[in-house]
């Protein structure tokens, strides 16, 4: 009934930019939070943004001020702005969701598939 779609993971050199993107589709009757959570090899899946309805944001101590996150509500659209990469930021991406599906008083948790970030030269 919704899925979350991610996009524009890729390679990059140490110190470079990438843009991710989330889309949200299907019986969609509204979405709270949305964030991005990343794993990477031999490690558990961690917090690495979030984002409220009303704009608020949280993210993880070691991507402070170098990682942006931005919602586009009309899109049900989510965005991480990636500046200054490191190699230790090499992991797949999750994009995450909480959302009202249509026809339903419950809110649901919803995970995208995960697209890959590699730092390194």
């Amino acid at each position: 009934q919704v899925q979350l779609v991610e996009s524009g993971g890729g390679l990059v050199q140490p110190g470079g930019s990438l843009r991710l993107s989330c889309a949200a589709s299907g019986s969609i009757f509204s979405i709270y939070d949305m964030g991005w959570y990343r794993q990477a090899p031999g490690k558990q899946r961690e917090l690495v943004a979030t984002i409220t309805r009303d704009g608020s944001s949280n993210y993880a101590d070691s991507v402070k001020g170098r990682f942006s996150i931005s919602r586009d509500t009309p899109k049900n659209t989510v965005l991480l702005q990636m500046n200054s990469l490191k190699p230790e930021d090499t992991a797949i991406y999750y994009c995450k969701a909480q959302i009202k599906v249509i026809g339903t008083e419950l809110v649901y948790r919803y995970w995208g598939q995960g697209t890959q970030v590699t730092v390194s030269s």
